[in-house]
């Protein structure tokens, strides 16, 4: 009796470890864990940490919570005016909201990487089909990615999926194509270049005119306004000296000063001799009279 009383609360004792570890759940932090009731999801632990169930009764599946990235098989897409480009791009992705991905896509990443290749490869072909091959070529991508996150919009908040960005690899043409429609784009610019430097140059030159016009006439005018100037100086001059030696002392002393300075422009350079009658204006001077 006494062995199977111990056999039997050795039992219960282990079932009952069982039913307390199947009763515990650990959430991690990049997970969410759906607590599951015969089949039917009871309630979503979405906070990291340690929580419970009903053994036996319910069980655990576990969806990521961290970002996830989503590599897009490469497509032929088609431009405003009907060339053909190559896309190639992927995308971050996350769960939003887990009870609804986990009832619409049956918890399957696979099946949401499928959903979400046919609206991102929509939405692409909707921007690019509004856009020309040569603004696709030119243009940055960072525009491009914006215009596509707005065209999908919220389409996939009814899976419970959250798009946190859409990146473009390559997008390109095709091969057969690719060095003739270079060509053209680059005839093209040289065009635009050719115009922008003839219409640069033609303004230059009108300024360069309008330029010199303007330097001509305020050069004639200060020229004009210098000779009234040097016109009215002498006259000036002229007065000062009238009213100076307007009296007969004042007089001989002026032609004193221009015997003087006669002299002394004759007497430039070297060896000069002066030879002057006694009846010279100047040789009066230097007798005194």
């Amino acid at each position: 009796m006494k062995i199977a009383k111990r056999a039997l609360l050795i039992a219960v004792l282990f079932v009952l470890l069982v039913a307390g570890a199947g009763s515990i759940v650990i959430t991690g932090e990049n997970a969410y864990s759906l607590v599951r009731q015969f089949g039917k999801i009871d309630h979503v632990v979405a906070e990291a940490g340690i929580s419970f169930k009903i053994p036996f009764i319910q069980s655990v599946d576990t969806l990521p919570r961290q970002t996830l990235l989503y590599d897009l098989p490469s497509s032929d897409v088609i431009t405003s005016d009907k060339k053909t480009m190559i896309c190639d791009s992927y995308i971050l992705w996350r769960i939003s909201d887990p009870l609804k991905f986990a009832q619409t896509l049956n918890s399957s990443i696979t099946n949401a990487e499928g959903r979400l290749d046919a609206i991102v490869y929509n939405s692409t072909k909707n921007v690019i089909s509004s856009t020309t091959q040569d603004d696709v070529i030119s243009g940055r991508d960072g525009q491009l990615s914006a215009a596509i996150l707005n065209n999908i919009g919220s389409s996939l908040d009814q899976y419970g999926i959250e798009l946190l960005s859409f990146e473009t690899k390559k997008l390109d043409l095709p091969g057969d194509n690719k060095a003739a429609v270079y060509e053209r784009m680059i005839s093209e610019r040289d065009n635009i270049a050719a115009t922008y430097t003839a219409e640069g140059s033609s303004e230059a030159q009108i300024i360069r005119n309008t330029t010199d016009k303007e330097v001509t006439v305020l050069l004639s005018e200060a020229e004009k306004n210098a000779e009234i100037m040097i016109a009215e100086g002498e006259a000036e001059y002229m007065r000062i000296l009238s009213e100076a030696y307007n009296d007969e002392s004042k007089q001989d002393f002026y032609s004193f000063v221009r015997s003087l300075d006669a002299v002394k422009a004759s007497m430039t350079g070297k060896n000069k001799t002066i030879i002057l009658s006694p009846d010279s204006p100047i040789a009066q001077i230097f007798y005194g009279k």
